[in-house]
């Protein structure tokens, strides 16, 4: 009887055998790389750059074909962007050189004269009407307060009621595209004075 109990199953011994071969076989994996000889580690090393820089030099390619084509849309860009403004352009230059070619003589009739002067202001019309789809803004800033950055102060007159500071008379209108300046605005500008009449000559 005491011989029955302290024996142990084969079956239930299976599992320990099987752990014990799992661990062989990872220690002979462990020692086969330590045991790797430096030529094939030297070689597995050599292999290992070799992709590196075979995807370093793809990388450096594909950087410098971008590199060229962005300066290449750059030069088109300078040379091309102004095409559709010069187009533009085109069309009020021709109306222009019609207005001079109809242009009266001395002695004209006053209706001929008029219908001349109409026709340049049409054309002048349709130049800024072509500058504004270009946005370039033509800046008349009478009765608004003198911008520096907008304007240039050629006077400070009298401001007939005007506060200091805001501009009376527009000299040559100015011009913007986008946030920078064109051609800022000359302009007088109101000190604020009041303009005293001149003393009569029964006062005098």
């Amino acid at each position: 009887m005491a011989d029955h109990k302290n024996s142990i199953p084969e079956d239930e011994l299976e599992p320990c055998e099987n752990g014990a071969d799992n661990g062989n076989n990872e220690e002979a994996d462990l020692e086969a790389d330590i045991e790797a000889s430096p030529e094939a580690q030297i070689a597995q090393l050599e292999q290992d750059l070799a992709v590196v820089k075979d995807r370093m030099l793809r990388l450096a390619a594909e950087l410098e074909n971008t590199r060229r084509r962005a300066d290449r849309e750059k030069q088109d860009a300078a040379k091309f962007g102004i095409s559709n403004f010069a187009r533009d352009m085109l069309t009020v230059a021709d109306n222009f050189q019609r207005a001079l070619d109809a242009a009266p003589d001395g002695d004209a009739p006053k209706d001929v004269i008029e219908s001349f002067i109409n026709g340049i202001q049409l054309t002048e019309k349709e130049m800024m009407s072509a500058l504004q789809r270009h946005g370039v803004i033509r800046l008349e800033p009478a009765g608004e307060k003198f911008d520096p950055n907008l304007h240039q102060a050629i006077a400070e007159v009298p401001g007939n009621g005007a506060p200091a500071g805001i501009v009376v008379d527009i000299v040559q209108p100015g011009f913007v595209i986008g946030e920078r300046v064109l051609r800022p605005a000359m302009v007088t500008v109101s000190s604020g004075a009041e303009v005293k009449d001149a003393p009569s000559k029964d006062s005098a």
